[in-house]
């Protein structure tokens, strides 16, 4: 496994989120983002910090959001966004979840506890 993966956990629910995140911290990763890409796998994510607002320009594929605050809280879901699309400004957010549209399903909810683990 790389190094820099991480696998996200619903603490609230206990159940497995996503168990390949990438973590974007870098000015240029998280411009860059999913742009690019053709897809993401159903277990594939990428994380990225910090950011309180996305965008899915250019993408070609729809995505689930999952808007995080400092203490890995979920404050926003936007389950299936599509290419072209611009999400909200959310205040409260600290970084963001990107994962595969229509993963979630319903399966996190705002107020739940995010965990992050190497």
């Amino acid at each position: 496994m790389d190094a820099r993966l991480l696998r996200a956990f619903n603490a609230t629910r206990s159940r497995p989120v996503a168990a390949r995140v990438l973590k974007a911290e870098t000015l240029w990763d998280r411009m860059r983002g999913l742009l690019g890409r053709d897809a993401l796998a159903e277990d594939e994510g990428l994380w990225i910090v910090p950011c309180p607002q996305i965008h899915t320009f250019f993408m070609r594929f729809p995505i689930d959001v999952l808007f995080l605050d400092r203490g890995l809280k979920v404050v926003r879901v936007m389950e299936d966004l599509v290419p072209w699309r611009l999400s909200p400004w959310v205040l409260s957010a600290h970084s963001v979840l990107e994962l595969k549209g229509g993963v979630l399903r319903g399966s996190v909810s705002d107020g739940d506890l995010l965990e992050l683990r190497g």
